[in-house]
């Protein structure tokens, strides 16, 4: 498993654990994306399935103007962009160089969920800042979230 420094941690809730893991799963062997808001820069208080437009098994592009109409209902509700999430459904949960050179929202939280071992999907979240990518400890309702071995 490829590993970063660890820098800060995330907790999420069960409900919005399981909707992204089952939103992985939903189009499976195609990645797919999505968005979280907060409206205090820690808690989830939405949770956004984006399509990805380039159904692809290998990278995602957000749907434009699903991405935008999330983006406009966080705006409308004063929630700020907690999370980007996506999936790898044949390799590890770890920034791939396109994620790196794709990560645009250098405060945002950056989830990944891996379906490697489709019975037991691994969720770790990172910050990409400037080409460095640190991780941050993943939570469940306050238990360590699977992220793989270490």
């Amino acid at each position: 498993m490829t590993r970063a420094e660890l820098s800060g941690r995330l907790d999420l809730d069960r409900e919005t654990f399981d909707g992204i893991v089952e939103h992985a799963r939903s189009d499976t062997p195609y990645e797919v994306c999505g968005l979280l808001a907060t409206d205090d820069g820690e808690r989830v208080t939405a949770h956004y399935p984006v399509p990805n437009s380039a159904r692809s098994m290998t990278y995602y592009n957000m749907d434009p103007k699903s991405m935008l109409h999330a983006m406009n209902d966080m705006d409308d509700h004063g929630w700020e962009l907690l999370a980007i999430y996506h999936s790898h459904t044949h390799t590890e949960a770890f920034p791939s160089p396109t994620d790196v050179e794709l990560a645009f929202y250098p405060d945002a939280v950056y989830l990944i969920v891996s379906l490697q071992d489709a019975e037991s999907p691994v969720l770790r979240a990172f910050n990409i800042v400037d080409g460095k990518i640190t991780e941050r400890v993943l939570t469940v309702e306050g238990e360590a979230a699977a992220a793989g071995p270490r």
